[in-house]
């Protein structure tokens, strides 16, 4: 019988998970004095300080193995007060070996908390990853095969703010563009459904960033009309000129099940990542 595994390998940690578990699972779940503290959670800003990574240490095997797995994961979570992190995502996620060890490191991870004006607060984070491992086969004590996916070296963290998008349960006016009449927004919660993907659409690369071998994550925000349709959507974060175009080209062919409220569709803004991976 063979189990598959996935292995962490942090100095005085235990990381393995079932690759069976849910892609964008919360975070293990901790002791009592490290209780999360969510009662608020803010947006980084002229106020409130950026939560700072503390060193972590990692031992890396010496043992080859093959079937390379390498590449950027984004993940979307939340820095409580007391530093640990919650409600850990991986958006559009692909449910694989790799996303499970990133949300896995996430959720090992430790923070100086944010403040504002010198008291710890909680609030929202995206981390780009870069893991590279690979897939082993190990024998277990009972003769069994267990393969299992480990790191070959450190992984790379690159962190950044999530601006929140308030939960007021009001909606306010915004003017699309290219039209002369404005929208109702709604958030998603307080009410009102978050809209469900009905296709998937996947961005081109562009032959210059084929040539430089140019991957990751570009994060776009749109509004998804009560119709389901994409309008107005945005780079929130960069990842290459040409391929940001062409992210957004993908998202404006999406097409969604509408957000809802009390029945009725409503238009709502949402945040999407849009990964492009060399195989």
């Amino acid at each position: 019988m063979k189990i598959v595994t996935v292995l962490g390998l942090l100095v005085g940690l235990s990381a393995c998970v079932a690759v069976g578990q849910q892609a964008g699972s919360a975070a293990p779940s901790l002791p009592a004095d490290a209780a999360p503290a969510l009662a608020k959670v803010y947006d980084v800003g002229p106020e409130v300080t950026a939560p700072e990574l503390l060193p972590n240490e990692w031992a890396i095997p010496a043992e080859k193995c093959k079937e390379e797995n390498d590449g950027a994961i984004l993940l979307l979570f939340l820095v409580d007060a007391n530093g640990v992190p919650q409600e850990i995502t991986v958006p559009n996620t692909q449910d694989t070996a790799r996303e499970k060890l990133a949300i896995k490191i996430v959720g090992r991870d430790r923070f100086k908390p944010a403040s504002l004006r010198g008291e710890p607060v909680a609030v929202s984070q995206w981390v780009e990853m870069i893991i590279d491992g690979c897939f082993a086969s190990r024998q277990e004590d009972a003769g069994t095969a267990q393969d299992v996916f480990r790191l070959t070296a450190p992984p790379v963290q690159k962190f950044g703010p999530l601006p929140l998008r308030r939960k007021t349960g009001r909606k306010k006016s915004l003017r699309a563009e290219g039209s002369g009449a404005a929208l109702d927004l709604y958030s998603v919660g307080e009410g009102a459904s978050a809209p469900v993907p009905l296709n998937s659409v996947e961005a081109a690369f562009t032959e210059e960033a084929k040539h430089k071998r140019i991957s990751g994550v570009c994060v776009i925000s749109l509004i998804v009309g009560a119709d389901g349709m994409p309008l107005n959507p945005r780079v929130n974060r960069s990842l290459e000129p040409g391929l940001d175009r062409k992210a957004i080209e993908a998202v404006n062919k999406y097409q969604f099940k509408p957000a809802m409220k009390k029945g009725v569709p409503v238009p709502v803004m949402i945040t999407v990542a849009v990964n492009f991976r060399l195989y």
